[in-house]
């Protein structure tokens, strides 16, 4: 699987888009909280099928019951022939704001049979999926797997992909399919080409000017991805609108 590079635009009504990585780091309104649809994940995975193949996947930047990544991921399992998927969320994640965002309806509870919160950070495994290789799982079977006891275990951190507790995942994986904090971006980057890992991010297009990235665009190691074009996100009622570039790399 190549690594891919996708450059794509969104709009913005406060700032130009050279600006919005580096505000991301200091401000106070939330800039690296922007969610991807299902649609904008679905568009470019589909050209990696044969990629995945067999595949551990992780996605460690993500809410593990309410994220289009893993719903993607869980619902495609099976045509994907995926070997397991991982899926990490962070504490602080403000994912619940944001209006019609969940894709399924779903009460879970954690491993020691409390309800899932915002307060802590979990991990749920999948190693199969009822059904047919080569065909997607229903929603009904969906909820049926995360709704078993245990299914979804909460982590003794806060689900940082940066703690050891997730890099350990990582080092399991063997492709990240993520949208990381723009303000991170460049630390996670660093994490997947230190342990050697397979990766589809989406990041903000100033990246690519990174001095720890541009090699690896440079080196033809690093790609664009397969659709250019306008890109909307998911932010949380609180978010001031952007205008930004992001990319898949």
């Amino acid at each position: 699987m190549k690594h891919t590079v996708k450059v794509e635009k969104t709009d913005q009504i406060y700032k130009s888009g050279n600006s919005i990585l580096n505000s991301a780091k200091y401000s106070s309104d939330n800039t690296d909280e922007w969610y991807t649809t299902y649609e904008t994940i679905e568009e470019e995975v589909c050209h990696y099928k044969e990629q995945f193949k067999e595949k551990i996947v992780l996605c460690n930047c993500d809410d593990p019951y309410e994220s289009n990544f893993c719903y993607y991921f869980l619902r495609h399992f099976n045509e994907l022939n995926l070997r397991r998927l991982i899926c990490t969320s962070y504490s602080g994640s403000k994912i619940d704001q944001i209006k019609d965002n969940v894709q399924l309806s779903l009460n879970l509870f954690d491993n020691l049979g409390e309800p899932i919160n915002l307060k802590n950070g979990y991990v749920f495994v999948i190693d199969e999926m009822p059904g047919e290789i080569g065909e997607e799982v229903s929603d009904d079977v969906i909820k049926e797997v995360l709704q078993r006891k245990g299914t979804v275990k909460r982590l003794s951190g806060s689900g940082d992909f940066r703690t050891e507790e997730c890099i350990k995942y990582m080092k399991e994986c063997d492709i990240c399919c993520t949208n990381p904090p723009f303000s991170l971006f460049s630390e996670l980057f660093a994490l997947l080409t230190k342990y050697e890992k397979k990766y589809l991010l989406i990041g903000n297009q100033n990246a690519i000017t990174y001095k720890e990235i541009f090699p690896y665009i440079k080196e033809n190691k690093a790609w664009v991805g397969y659709r250019f074009g306008d890109m909307k996100f998911r932010v949380p009622a609180d978010t001031k609108p952007r205008k930004t570039s992001v990319l898949y790399c």
